[in-house]
């Protein structure tokens, strides 16, 4: 296949590279001069459970280094740079091509069918662990998974297609009707987490060990389920609570993505995660004192501001 990775970051680097190791024809879009000029100087270096490869097939570099049309736009931009980060890469999507997001957050797939009219476009969710550790290094230790499915909830053959390079590159990925389900559990998750380590500047440890801490969890998970449920997304309740419960125990020294935002200036997702749960609650009549206090305050922070 002819990939574009649209958000070439910790992750988008990540499935490029191990798709460009399978044999597909990958272009990394992202516009982070060091990152590109690294990758492109150096080749792209992933530093997994398996070792460290080198990747020198990849290409990187502005959406404009590129021509089109690709099979497949995989995005990964945040949230807020979609609609410009796919302005900018239209002329790489094809009559026949497809978008797969795996971004964060709710709303994701409505944002790029706005961006790009007519696009063919799967929904997902991932929870495999990146960072970026240098220009043109990624590091990734540990297992996860991937799936997908349609944003219009049809199934299409196209799926099969694209969950087979996913697996050709090592990942667990899976076209699944079940992903709504799966997408608002990791948005309820990063709900409990994100909002108040941005605001504390709590690690994950620090969180679970605060006195305070248990309990406000509790109250968003409340708020968050309750919005769920008015939408009619059958949430395994017990399975958030473990996967929470998990994270307090075992990534302990962890700083939050928006915390780490917030910490560099940059601005976060608060929107796209907490913000979404505020909206689909008011359309459901939920009310959600908490959520929008998070969000607010989240949005009063950094670049937010």
């Amino acid at each position: 296949m002819k990939i574009a990775v649209i958000g070439a970051g910790a992750m988008g680097s990540l499935f490029g590279g191990k798709l460009a190791l399978a044999g597909h024809d990958v272009a990394l879009v992202d516009v982070n001069e060091a990152h590109i000029d690294a990758i492109n100087r150096d080749g792209l270096t992933l530093d997994t459970d398996a070792g460290v490869q080198v990747v020198p097939a990849v290409k990187a570099g502005r959406a404009s280094a590129f021509a089109g049309p690709a099979d497949l736009l995989l995005v990964f931009t945040k949230g807020y740079h979609t609609a410009a980060a796919l302005h900018d890469a239209s002329h790489l999507a094809g009559p026949d091509s497809w978008a797969l997001t795996l971004q964060n957050g709710l709303g994701t797939g409505e944002r790029i069918a706005r961006a790009l009219p007519g696009l063919q476009i799967a929904i997902g969710m991932t929870d495999v662990p990146a960072d970026l550790q240098a220009p043109g290094v990624v590091g990734s230790h540990g297992a996860g998974h991937v799936r997908f499915w349609t944003l219009s909830g049809e199934p299409h053959p196209q799926l099969s297609v694209i969950a087979q390079a996913l697996s050709d590159a090592g990942f667990d990925g899976r076209a699944d009707p079940d992903t709504p389900r799966a997408i608002w559990e990791k948005v309820i998750f990063n709900t409990v987490m994100n909002p108040v380590a941005a605001l504390t500047r709590c690690t994950v440890g620090a969180m679970a060990a605060h006195p305070d801490g248990r309990p406000l969890a509790e109250s968003i998970l409340a708020e968050a389920f309750a919005v769920a449920r008015a939408c009619r997304i059958g949430v395994d309740e017990g399975h958030v609570r473990a996967i929470i419960d998990h994270a307090y125990r075992e990534h302990g020294p962890h700083q939050p993505s928006m915390l780490q935002d917030v910490l560099a200036g940059r601005a976060t997702e608060i929107d796209s995660i907490a913000g979404e749960l505020v909206l689909h609650g008011a359309a459901h009549g939920v009310a959600t004192p908490v959520l929008e206090t998070l969000t607010r305050l989240v949005r009063m922070t950094g670049s937010n501001r």
